[in-house]
């Protein structure tokens, strides 16, 4: 497909019912509002140009920034490419989704989630998070740095109700993320979830809802699954 005919396909399978939740949620136009289930549907006929991968992001239109963090193979991305990526997302579903799940899956993950996570951009912060989570979620544990990630389990325990507000909401989802996926720090996430308890975020206009940290591992570990790694974080 030319670039031409994708954005074609999206807007015949844009709806405006989908463009008023994603609206509500934090987007803005350009957009045609197609559900991530349509976009699926496309991958097959852009994943194999990278060239035109590139050019559906740098689109600024949601719907074909986050096909192409669905088609891009994250192998080849590059650091630069990816620092683009992060500054050109502008609501979160791109930040702490598309963007944090092709990180993850580069070879520049952990640079990029540790200088992210760190950043005064509530946006760039929240991508790092979420980042540093998917990478926890796809690497065996013996490949992970535990200490790190039990001082940012610290950081969170310390710092989460006073911070961003998206900021809390990727935070939240690092310490379900360490319980669930991180056998070595499963206790240790338990208690700072325990600790932290409900935490109050701003979801606008919107049905969202933040999960308690604490139900969810607990969750997590009833159905004998904790430790147990996905095979792939983009979705």
């Amino acid at each position: 497909m030319t670039f031409e005919e994708v954005m074609n396909n999206l807007e015949e399978l844009g709806s405006e019912q989908t463009k008023k939740t994603f609206l509500r949620h934090g987007a803005q136009e350009p957009l045609f509002g197609v559900k991530v289930g349509d976009l699926k549907k496309l991958v097959k006929f852009v994943k194999k140009d990278r060239a035109l991968t590139l050019a559906l992001y740098d689109s600024g239109n949601t719907d074909a920034m986050y096909l192409a963090g669905l088609s891009i193979d994250p192998k080849t991305m590059t650091k630069q490419e990816l620092q683009n990526w992060a500054k050109q997302a502008y609501w979160y579903m791109l930040t702490e989704y598309t963007v944090a799940g092709v990180a993850a899956e580069s070879s520049s993950a952990l640079q990029l989630a540790r200088e992210w996570l760190q950043s005064p951009d509530e946006l760039i912060a929240t991508c790092g998070w979420s980042t540093y989570a998917n990478y926890i979620s796809i690497t065996p544990d013996e490949k992970l740095d535990l200490h790190e990630i039990a001082q940012l389990l610290e950081q969170v325990r310390t710092t989460i109700h006073a911070e961003r507000n998206r900021v809390r909401y990727t935070m939240n989802t690092f310490v379900i993320t360490v319980g669930a996926y991180c056998l070595p720090l499963f206790e240790a996430a338990t208690e700072v979830a325990n600790e932290i308890g409900k935490v109050h975020v701003d979801v606008g206009q919107t049905a969202c809802k933040v999960p308690l940290a604490s139900e969810y591992i607990h969750k997590v570990e009833s159905m004998g699954r904790v430790g147990k790694k996905k095979k792939t974080c983009i979705c």
